[in-house]
């Protein structure tokens, strides 16, 4: 019955998806006498908590009641005041938790002050689906770094694209459905310039009848050299843009792209090229708690090698097109031996349509 109600509560976390960040998807339910009698869920930050949301939306008194939630209540002031002391002052007699705050300087510290106020108190309660959930705020409340997720969409002989640059569409409708979704989810997009410029993208959310944001897009563009005519130059009025590059671009045209509207957030130069593992750094003190790394090959690489992905995502579509110079997902130098290969864990498949998403997580991330 507790796996029961924390499903359900994970159904509720799920709504506040991309609306929450830096925050976590949390969700909440109250039930009395076997009966639901409230529920809630983070809608957005710095809004109220779950579990406010669940006593705002009870439809009788909860004294006696047990609260089911994603999340270990919060005991500290942030935007909002400790949810842990709502629930002793509702009358909460049990309260079941699916996963601990992982920020060290407050874990347990919840549980802790409703067992002095005599509340039972269970932990762990499909823990594995709310980390798997809370994936980026428990990397982010951690490390104070996004957490990374590499896309691409292959042919089944490993081909991103013809060998005359052409990708649309590689995969399915289901398939790109499916990435609006996760662009939905994390605060940023990231592509290299050179995907900026083949493919003239507008690197936004579009899913047909849901309430949507655009993920703050990010360029890495060592050089300057994204063209001002762009359409993501031209709607980052719209659209909060972000450009990485280096003192290798012209001061006059990083002028010319922020009085369009970027953001120029200048790198140190690694190997000719922007320093990743600072970017992130930076990113993530600018509050982005999780990239969408969309393109190209080469950047993809850069990612991987620097081992700064934390989920790979791989969509395989039934098609054959060949070619020596086709491009495949990822460039760069390569790795020499086979047994340096980096090798993922915990993965899954699903299909969407007749692709095939192959997602898994490098070992050791």
């Amino acid at each position: 019955m507790d796996e029961r109600y924390m499903e359900y509560a994970l159904e509720l976390a799920e709504k506040g998806s991309g609306f929450t960040n830096p925050n976590p998807l949390v969700g909440a339910v109250i039930v009395k006498d076997g009966r639901i009698v409230g529920q809630g869920y983070h809608q957005y930050y710095g809004g109220p908590h779950a579990e406010v949301n669940a006593f705002k939306n009870a439809k009788e008194d909860v004294e006696g009641a047990t609260m089911y939630v994603t999340l270990e209540p919060c005991s500290h002031y942030g935007k909002t005041p400790p949810c842990v002391d709502a629930i002793v002052e509702k009358g909460i007699k049990r309260v079941v938790i699916g996963m601990e705050d992982p920020n060290p300087l407050v874990s347990g510290r919840g549980v802790k002050i409703l067992q002095e106020e005599g509340i039972e108190v269970v932990t762990g309660i499909l823990e594995d689906r709310c980390k798997i959930q809370n994936e980026i705020f428990i990397k982010y409340i951690t490390t104070k770094k996004p957490f990374c997720i590499f896309k691409s969409a292959m042919t089944l002989d490993g081909k991103i694209s013809t060998r005359t640059g052409d990708s649309r569409w590689v995969s399915g409708e289901e398939s790109r459905e499916h990435v609006h979704r996760l662009r939905q989810r994390v605060a940023g997009i990231l592509v290299g310039v050179g995907t900026a410029i083949a493919d003239d993208p507008m690197l936004t959310t579009r899913l047909d009848g849901q309430r949507t944001k655009n993920p703050i897009r990010i360029i890495v563009d060592s050089k300057g050299k994204l063209p001002t005519k762009s359409k993501i130059v031209e709607t980052s009025g719209q659209v909060r843009t972000i450009l990485v590059t280096t003192d290798q671009a012209p001061e006059e045209k990083l002028e010319a792209l922020a009085d369009r509207g970027l953001e120029i957030v200048k790198s140190p130069v690694k190997e000719g090229r922007v320093d990743i593992a600072h970017t992130l750094s930076r990113l993530g003190e600018m509050g982005i708690d999780s990239i969408l790394v969309e393109g190209g090959s080469t950047i993809g690489y850069s990612f991987l090698e620097d081992g700064l992905i934390d989920k790979v995502l791989f969509f395989i579509a039934p098609k054959l097109i060949g070619g020596d110079e086709s491009k495949t997902p990822l460039g760069g130098k390569g790795i020499d031996l086979m047994r340096d290969a980096i090798d993922l864990e915990r993965v899954e498949m699903q299909m969407f349509g007749k692709d095939i998403l192959v997602t898994g997580y490098p070992v050791g991330r």
